[in-house]
C-alpha cells in the first residue's frame, strides 16, 4: 500500500454514453449537466480534504474543459505507477476516455518528487480494439506479484499476459457476471467485485458462475497469504462494496477507503471484520457513483514510484 495517490478534479463530469455500453453501474436521468458537475466537484473536494486530514498525500490535479472527458475523475484506468519508477499507459475502451492521458500530469508528479524512469505504453492496442484498463481491469497484489483480472470486453487476456511478463506478475484471470434487467451480463472491471489488501481480500464469489474458477481464486488468495474476510453479495457490489482501496498515512497506519454507499451496504459483522485490520475511511460520493458508475477506488491512482 502507499500513502501517495493521484486524483483528478472534475470540471465537466457527467454521464458518459460511450462507457455505458458495458458499465451497467451508470445511471442516466434528466438532471442538468451543470448541477451534476457542481455536485461532483463538491464530493471530490470533500474526499480530498478527508484523505488529507487522515494523513494521506493527495496530489490533486484539475481536469481541462477541452477535450471533453466526463470520466476523468477515474484516473486509475489510464495510468499506473510502479516501485521501480516505471509508469504504464493503458488502452481504453471508450474513445472519449483516451484523452484523459496527459503528459502534463506525469510532469507534475515528477515535480512533486517522484521518478518517472520509463513510460511503458500499451495504447497502440486500441488500434486492434484490445483493451486493458489499468487497475480497474486488474486488481494488483504488489507484494505477491499477482494480477487478478475479470476477463471482459475491457480486459484482454493477451494484454494482461504482456503486462505480467513485463512487470513480473502472475495472472489469475476468471469470469464474473451480474444481473442486469433479467439478463446475466459480464462485469466490466475487476475492482468492482474484489479488493486485495495487505493481509486480506474482499470478494464477491456470487458473481462467479464457474465453480472451478471460484475455487482457483480462493486457492490463489490463500496461497498468497490473503484471508478472505468478507464475501460480498451481488446486491452489495451493485452498491460499490467491492470498490475499496487500502492505503496508508504518513504514520504507516493502514486505511481502507470506501464510499458511504458501500459502507451502508455492508452488514455489522463485515464492518467489524474490516475494521479489525484497518481504519475505515468513508467518503460520500453519490453523484459520482450514480452518473460515473465508479466509486472510491476508481478515483485514486496509487503512486509507488521511488522518491527522489
Amino acid at each position: 500500500m502507499t500513502s501517495n495517490i493521484l486524483m483528478i478534479e472534475p470540471v465537466a463530469f457527467g454521464f458518459n454514453e460511450e462507457t455505458a455500453a458495458n458499465n451497467y453501474f451508470q445511471q442516466f436521468d434528466q438532471t442538468p449537466a451543470d448541477r451534476i458537475q457542481a455536485a461532483a466537484q463538491q464530493e471530490f473536494a470533500a474526499m480530498v480534504a478527508k484523505l488529507r486530514a487522515k494523513g494521506v498525500n493527495v496530489i490533486s490535479i484539475p481536469d481541462t474543459l477541452e477535450p471533453r472527458t466526463p470520466d476523468s475523475v477515474f484516473p486509475n484506468n489510464w495510468v499506473s505507477f510502479h516501485q521501480d519508477g516505471r509508469v504504464v499507459l493503458y488502452p481504453m475502451f471508450a474513445p472519449n476516455r483516451r484523452a484523459e492521458r496527459r503528459d502534463d500530469i506525469l510532469q507534475i508528479i515528477q515535480h512533486k518528487g517522484f521518478q518517472v524512469k520509463e513510460i511503458v505504453d500499451y495504447t497502440k492496442a486500441e488500434d486492434e480494439a484490445r483493451y486493458l484498463e489499468g487497475t480497474g481491469s486488474m486488481v494488483l497484489d504488489r507484494e505477491a506479484r499477482i494480477a487478478y483480472a475479470v476477463l471482459s470486453e475491457r480486459t484482454d487476456q493477451e494484454l494482461l499476459a504482456t503486462f505480467c511478463r513485463d512487470f513480473g506478475y502472475t495472472s489469475c484471470c476468471f469470469h464474473a457476471m451480474q444481473h442486469v434487467d433479467g439478463k446475466r451480463l459480464p462485469i466490466y472491471h475487476t475492482n468492482v467485485m474484489m479488493c486485495v489488501a495487505d493481509k486480506y481480500a474482499v470478494v464477491c464469489f456470487d458473481s462467479m458462475d464457474d465453480f472451478n474458477e471460484r475455487e482457483a481464486l480462493r486457492n490463489q488468495l490463500k496461497a498468497s497469504g490473503k484471508e478472505v474476510i468478507v464475501e460480498l453479495t451481488e446486491a452489495q457490489i451493485h452498491r460499490f462494496a467491492g470498490n475499496m482501496l487500502q492505503v496508508k498515512n504518513k504514520e504507516e497506519i493502514p486505511l481502507l477507503v470506501l464510499s458511504q454507499t458501500a459502507y451502508d451496504a455492508l452488514n455489522p459483522n463485515q464492518i467489524a471484520d474490516l475494521a479489525s485490520f484497518n481504519e475505515l475511511v468513508t467518503v460520500n460520493i453519490p453523484t459520482i457513483e450514480r452518473y460515473g458508475g465508479g466509486s472510491a477506488r476508481c478515483m485514486m491512482a496509487e503512486i509507488y514510484n521511488i522518491t527522489l
